[in-house]
């Protein structure tokens, strides 16, 4: 294993791609990022589908995210697919269960609207927040009904190890308590995500800036079902011409397409590169852009032993 400031432990980083369609090239950039991480620390690295919601998984996005990666160089040393794992869902839901940290909800999302407008202390954050009307009140029996972590009453403060920012958030008023099971049975990300990467041993959770705002109330489940807390670290979203986000529903340019084109994936590589604002020639592998990321992770080898 490769040793770096405050890194004392086995590294196990992943990737973890939501299978609704073809890979674009921001979900190859952040697959990039992930890759470094985990070979310049010498670590494993998983391969992992999130696919629990079954109304928006493409039946061949799987098969085209691995072409994909190895087309890309980024091979991976485990592969995990959600929607095969619900039973350890399942067994951390009756484990919060039994300890009285959940309750059954039957709110629609039109009465959720509706009771956090009408409530003179609704919170004007980022994010609607549940106003807990199945906490206070019992939910309705005649409807199917989600099921609700009561979060604890506490702020979370937790500190990214790439950037060295740190984010808190009061989970009653800021975040809420969130569903951990929909009411038509499918498993929530927040739940599924905290109990795999604790058990499959994750060490390193490298993906998108777009998910830290949720990190405070991964890291406070996690805490309840007594599970280690990984080192997270963020990295920029990828933009287009006009600033906005690359998404699959916004037409972003599939990897699939330039790999089917004839396009060189060193290419490829080197553009996602670039487009960091890395120093690289026009064509590179995978493993010759190690050496920049180890450069960037000694720069912040402070907040990565403040995490260990």
């Amino acid at each position: 294993m490769t040793a770096f400031p405050g890194v004392d432990r086995p590294v196990v980083g992943r990737f973890a791609p939501s299978p609704t369609g073809a890979m674009h090239l921001g979900n190859a950039r952040t697959a990039l990022l992930a890759w470094l991480h985990s070979r310049a620390l010498g670590g494993r690295h998983l391969l992992r589908f999130e696919d629990l919601d079954t109304g928006r998984v493409r039946p061949w996005a799987c098969d085209t995210t691995r072409r994909d990666l190895a087309w890309l160089g980024l091979e991976w040393d485990a592969e995990f697919v959600q929607s095969e794992r619900r039973e350890v869902y399942a067994d951390a839901l009756a484990r919060l269960t039994a300890a009285g940290q959940t309750y059954p909800c039957t709110c629609t999302r039109r009465e959720i609207a509706q009771a956090i407008e009408e409530s003179a202390g609704a919170p004007h954050g980022q994010e609607p927040v549940y106003p807990g009307t199945c906490r206070l009140h019992p939910a309705d029996p005649a409807r199917p009904a989600a099921v609700r972590w009561r979060v604890p009453d506490e702020t979370v403060c937790v500190m990214d190890a790439l950037t060295g920012g740190t984010l808190c958030q009061n989970l009653p008023a800021e975040v809420g308590d969130f569903v951990l099971r929909r009411n038509d049975g499918v498993y929530a990300y927040h739940l599924a995500v905290v109990v795999d990467d604790a058990l499959m041993g994750v060490t390193d959770v490298v993906r998108g800036l777009d998910l830290w705002p949720a990190t405070p109330r991964q890291v406070a489940l996690g805490r309840a079902l007594g599970y280690p807390q990984p080192r997270y670290l963020h990295v920029p979203l990828m933009t287009d011409f006009r600033g906005e986000r690359l998404a699959k529903r916004g037409g972003a340019p599939p990897v699939q397409a330039l790999r089917e084109g004839g396009e060189d994936a060193g290419r490829v590589l080197a553009a996602l590169a670039r487009s960091l604002g890395w120093e690289v020639p026009e064509t590179v592998e995978a493993a010759e852009l190690l050496p920049v990321w180890r450069a960037r992770l000694e720069a912040a080898g402070s907040f990565i032993k403040s995490q260990t």
